[in-house]
């Protein structure tokens, strides 16, 4: 992985929060959310469904529709704001300054169309270029992707390629505009362990070589402890600890990480059984009062009925807990 960290911050978000107006009551789906992405790093953002991780990515492009909406925080693209910018300005902005990449590459491909026809809006939407150059950006970037023969491959329709493939397609389209920011939503977890790993070999490489910042989004910390350079843990729409990935994985501070680390099948003992965070996650309608994990926590004690503020480690890790796991300690066995 590129080193990062160098300069300033491609993406800045500060305290964001986004909220759903609902019948029910307000959805607080992101509350308070703080991170930074540099040029050339991978940011991991993962957490159970519902934590708030999609929203996150969606508030960032500004693809939140009513009821829900930016309530406050700031999110600065190389220094500049965009909350607050009208829908214009931000789809000036998605696909050349930004991009998605989703979990269903058909969100981003039309069944009805060739490929090519695809990719060469793309480009011509944003630049005044003629149709042999975006014909031949088109090329580059599916060769970049792993596509073989590009040049034919353009004249597909999607349905004629196979669902890594589609996904391959995605990710180039994503690329046409050399973005400073891709965020990528869970795009591996329909595809077989062999095409995951391969597009994720390729995602590392293109960040490598052309310095784009990139959040992954995902419920994998398997993926993450091999694609990420810091990782951000999300709970009930708040981040309770983030930090480089290694540290984070390998001694987590927030109990919630421990569980999700210890969720996963390969850090069981042979033959012991799997460990599992007791309960759900709670509704985003009916959050409890003070840390949200506190209800499902086995080190939860009575000042965690009070929401913790957020601290910090010497080594500049950071975390939301008032009784966090000790360094080094052992993930705990589950009884048998």
């Amino acid at each position: 992985m590129a080193a990062a960290g160098r300069g300033r911050p491609v993406l800045e978000v500060s305290d964001l929060a986004t909220h759903f107006l609902t019948r029910e009551g307000v959805v607080k789906a992101v509350d308070g959310v703080s991170f930074a992405v540099h040029a050339g790093e991978v940011l991991g953002l993962v957490g159970e469904s519902g934590s708030g991780k999609s929203v996150t990515g969606f508030s960032i492009l500004g693809l939140i529709d009513p009821p829900g909406r930016i309530v406050a925080g700031s999110i600065r693209l190389k220094g500049e704001e965009l909350v607050g910018r009208g829908e214009a300005a931000m789809r000036a902005l998605r696909g050349r300054r930004f991009a998605m990449i989703f979990q269903d590459p058909m969100m981003t491909l039309n069944p009805v169309l060739r490929i090519d026809t695809q990719m060469i809006e793309a480009v011509t939407a944003h630049e005044a270029v003629s149709v042999k150059a975006a014909r031949a950006r088109a090329v580059e970037v599916l060769g970049l992707v792993g596509i073989p023969a590009p040049e034919e491959r353009l004249n597909a329709y999607p349905h004629q390629f196979s669902g890594g493939m589609r996904q391959r397609v995605a990710i180039a389209i994503a690329l046409l505009h050399r973005p400073a920011l891709i965020i990528a939503d869970e795009p591996t977890t329909a595809l077989d362990v062999t095409i995951q790993s391969q597009i994720l070999a390729e995602m590392q490489g293109l960040v490598r070589d052309h310095g784009t910042a990139l959040i992954w989004i995902t419920h994998d910390l398997a993926v993450v402890a091999g694609l990420a350079d810091r990782v951000a843990v999300m709970y009930a729409g708040r981040i309770v600890e983030q930090g480089a990935v290694d540290s984070v994985l390998d001694s987590p501070i927030h109990p919630y990480t421990q569980g999700l680390i210890g969720s996963v099948p390969g850090t069981a003992r042979h033959g012991a059984r799997l460990r599992q965070i007791p309960g759900a996650a709670p509704s985003l309608l009916r959050l409890p009062p003070g840390c949200a994990f506190e209800p499902r926590c086995a080190r939860a004690i009575p000042v965690c009925r009070a929401a913790p503020s957020l601290s910090r480690t010497p080594d500049g890790r950071a975390f939301r807990c008032h009784n966090p796991v000790p360094q080094g300690a052992a993930l705990p066995e589950m009884p048998a």
